[in-house]
């Protein structure tokens, strides 16, 4: 086992690991050594003991906070199997879209390994790849939605640019369900952040880099959601991602220019689309489960 490689792992998703485990800074100095002075077969239990005291995990975790981990874990499961059929597809990405894409199914995979670690035991079990079909065709039970997501590269960023759009709304939905557990919370939105990172690369890449300027958002988008995002990609598909959750009061559409009881045009002039540009809007767990569906067998 790699100590210093686990670390490095979970730093990627929680740049605030080391500061979490700052009361063991003495034993972190001498880390070299670390595996050297345990037996092998110690060394899983050790950093399960070290990990659990710097999240709070397993036995610390409240019922709902286990349920919300749970559900982010599967939508990570989600992206990351769909990344990987991606990468596996013959000629659907190469050159840059090709690294592009490898980073970010890197990113999903650290997110499934860092969830696993903070939910130990209670970790949902792999769906593998196996229960997920993301023609939307439900392994056969219907037509599909998208015959033809790995091959052809636009309808492929296009349904990973869904998959980020619901990532970013789904853990902001789940943020105020985490606030018992401040740790968990700040691990959690930092995961958010790099959904919402991978969200706003995948819209460059589908208006074909940094320069274009944007258009149609079911082919051109900006790097962020405006008002409803005309539906997004496929509108009679992926428009409940823009859309109101349930209920509609707590999770209102990504159109919505009222924060905090103000309507934001009113304080700052600005148009529609800024007011509701500069805010993303959470989603309830029903919603987004409801949206997942459509690719689970």
């Amino acid at each position: 086992m790699n100590i210093l490689k686990i670390i490095t792992e979970i730093e990627k998703v929680d740049p605030e690991v080391y500061e979490r485990l700052d009361q063991r800074r003495q034993m972190f100095k001498h880390f070299a050594g670390f595996g050297k002075k345990l037996a092998v077969a110690a060394v899983p239990l050790a950093m399960g003991s070290m990990l659990q005291k710097a999240y709070g995990q397993s036995s610390g975790l409240s019922a709902q906070i286990r349920e919300v981990l749970n559900f982010a874990l599967r939508l990570e499961y989600l992206e990351t199997y769909f990344y990987q059929l991606g990468l596996e597809a013959p000629g659907l990405l190469t050159g840059q879209n090709r690294s592009d894409i490898n980073l970010i199914y890197i990113d999903e995979q650290n997110h499934v390994k860092f969830l696993r670690s903070v939910l130990g035991a209670d970790a949902i079990p792999d769906p593998t790849v196996n229960a997920f079909d993301y023609t939307g065709a439900k392994g056969g039970a219907r037509p599909a939605l998208l015959p033809n997501v790995f091959s052809n590269l636009g309808t492929f960023l296009a349904l990973a640019q869904s998959f980020e759009d619901t990532g970013v709304r789904a853990y902001k939905g789940g943020a105020p369900l985490l606030i018992s557990n401040n740790t968990v919370l700040e691990a959690a939105l930092n995961i958010h952040s790099v959904e919402a990172r991978h969200a706003s690369h995948l819209r460059t890449m589908r208006r074909g880099g940094p320069q274009s300027e944007p258009g149609d958002p079911s082919s051109a988008p900006q790097s962020w959601p405006s008002l409803n995002d005309n539906g997004g990609p496929a509108p009679a598909i992926t428009a409940a991602i823009y859309g109101a959750g349930n209920p509609a009061s707590l999770y209102p559409s990504e159109a919505n220019v009222v924060q905090g009881g103000l309507n934001v045009q009113n304080i700052s002039q600005v148009s529609p689309n800024e007011a509701s540009e500069a805010f993303d809007e959470p989603l309830d767990m029903g919603t987004v489960l409801a949206i997942a569906a459509n690719f689970i067998k």
